[in-house]
C-alpha cells in the first residue's frame, strides 16, 4: 500500500465532534507519517479554530443544522445543502482522497455522501448511546460504523457496527498514579474531599446555579470544589474564587491532574465526557443536558447507570442534589462500587481500533 495516502476527515460543531476527529488523524500520522490530511468542516463553528490548532489543514462548508422550529436558518438550508454538496465535491475532486472519514456534525453529511458517490470508501464514527440524523443517513452508504455501546443495530446496518469506543486522551490513562501531583498542582487541602465540576467548555447555566445554590452546604460537608464555570459564565461567578473551598476556572488545561486530585465528579453527560469518565473511574453524579439532539445525554448517563456505573440525576431533580450528594459522600462502600463499575466500561483502545478499521479500508 502507498504511504503518500490522502485522508479526508470531516466532523465539528461541537468538542464532541472535533476532538475524536483530531484524535483519529493523530494516530493515523504515526502510522503514516507521509499521509495528506484535510478536514472539512462548517463555517463559523470551532472546528475552523481548533483544528488548524492541532496543526492541520480545514476547509468549510455553508451548511448548518434544521431547527426545530421555524426560523430564516431553516428557509435558507436547501441552499445550504445545496452549496455543501457542490463545495464538497470540488474538495474531493481536487483532493482526491484514498479515504472518508466523518465524526458526526452537519458539515460531515455532504462530505460523506458526495465521498461515497465517487466511491472512496467511507467510515463513521458515533460517539453517542443516540445517534444523530447526520450518522444515521450516512450510515446507508459506510463502508464501517465505528460505535461506542451496544444495541446501536436499532438505527445502523448490524454488519457495519465494529463496537471500538470513543478517543479519549492518553493522558488519562494514568491518572491514579498522579493524584499527589493533581492535589499540589491545584493547591489542594489533602485532608478533604475534592468535588470536581464539569460543564463543558461553554458552561452549563444550571450545573452553575446548583453549585452557587449549594456553597454552604459543600462548606459543611467540608468538602473543597474545583469548578469549571465555562467561558460564558465565568465573569458571574468568578467572585467566588475567594472562598477558601472553591476553586473557579473558566476552563481546565490540565485535565488529567484535575481528574486526578478528585474524589467525586459531577459532569454532563456528552459521548467524550462519559468515555473519558469510564478510563478515569472515579464515582461520577451525570446532570446530563436536556437541550440537545434526540436527548442524547441522558440516553448516554442512563446507558452507565442502568449498569450501577454512575447516578443518573436530571435537571428536573435538582432539588434531590444535597441529599444524593451527602448519600454518596459518606458511603464508602457506594463510591468503590460505582468507581469499578464503570471502569468496567471502558474502551482505553478506542483511537487503535478505529485506525485498525480505517486501516482495512485503505487496504480493499
Amino acid at each position: 500500500m502507498k504511504q503518500s495516502i490522502n485522508i479526508l476527515i470531516s466532523g465539528g460543531g461541537t468538542g464532541g465532534h472535533i476532538y475524536p476527529a483530531i484524535a483519529i488523524a493523530n494516530e493515523l500520522k504515526l502510522r503514516y507519517p507521509d499521509a495528506n490530511f484535510l478536514f472539512v468542516g462548517a463555517k463559523d463553528k470551532m472546528e475552523m479554530e481548533k483544528v488548524p490548532q492541532a496543526g492541520h489543514d480545514i476547509k468549510g462548508l455553508w451548511i448548518s443544522g434544521i431547527q426545530r422550529k421555524l426560523t430564516v436558518d431553516n428557509l435558507s438550508f436547501p441552499f445550504k445543502l445545496t452549496s455543501s454538496l457542490i463545495k464538497a465535491a470540488k474538495i474531493i475532486r481536487q483532493f482526491k482522497p484514498d479515504v472518508a472519514i466523518g465524526t458526526g456534525g452537519f458539515a460531515s453529511g455532504p462530505t460523506l455522501i458526495m465521498a461515497s458517490r465517487k466511491g472512496i470508501p467511507t467510515l463513521i464514527q458515533e460517539q453517542n448511546s443516540y445517534p444523530g440524523i447526520t450518522n444515521k443517513l450516512l450510515s446507508k452508504k459506510a463502508d464501517k460504523i465505528c460505535v461506542a455501546y451496544d444495541n446501536l443495530e436499532r438505527f445502523f446496518p448490524q454488519e457495519k457496527i465494529v463496537k471500538t469506543g470513543n478517543p479519549v486522551r492518553q493522558d488519562l490513562l494514568s491518572i491514579h498514579a498522579k493524584t499527589e501531583e493533581g492535589k499540589a498542582f491545584f493547591a489542594i487541602n489533602k485532608t478533604k474531599k475534592t468535588i470536581l465540576v464539569l460543564g463543558g467548555s461553554l458552561g452549563a447555566r444550571k450545573i452553575n446555579q446548583l453549585i452557587e445554590t449549594n456553597l454552604d452546604f459543600f462548606k459543611k460537608q467540608e468538602v473543597q470544589v474545583i469548578w469549571q464555570c465555562g467561558k460564558l459564565y465565568y465573569e458571574e461567578y468568578k467572585k467566588y474564587d475567594e472562598l477558601e473551598h472553591i476553586q473557579v476556572h473558566q476552563f481546565l488545561n490540565r485535565m488529567d491532574l484535575a481528574y486526578a486530585a478528585s474524589d467525586i465528579i459531577i459532569s454532563r453527560a456528552g459521548a467524550s465526557s462519559v468515555s473519558e469518565l469510564c478510563i478515569v473511574g472515579k464515582p461520577v453524579i451525570f446532570i446530563p443536558s436536556p437541550n440537545v439532539a434526540e436527548d442524547h445525554q441522558t440516553k448516554n448517563a442512563k446507558s452507565i447507570a442502568d449498569q450501577h456505573g454512575a447516578i443518573l440525576l436530571r435537571e428536573s431533580e435538582l432539588d434531590t442534589f444535597p441529599i444524593v450528594f451527602e448519600t454518596l459522600l459518606k458511603d464508602k462502600g457506594k463510591q468503590e462500587h460505582l468507581s469499578e463499575n464503570i471502569n468496567e466500561l471502558a474502551l482505553p483502545g478506542a483511537t487503535t481500533d478505529i485506525v485498525n478499521e480505517i486501516e482495512k479500508l485503505l487496504r480493499k
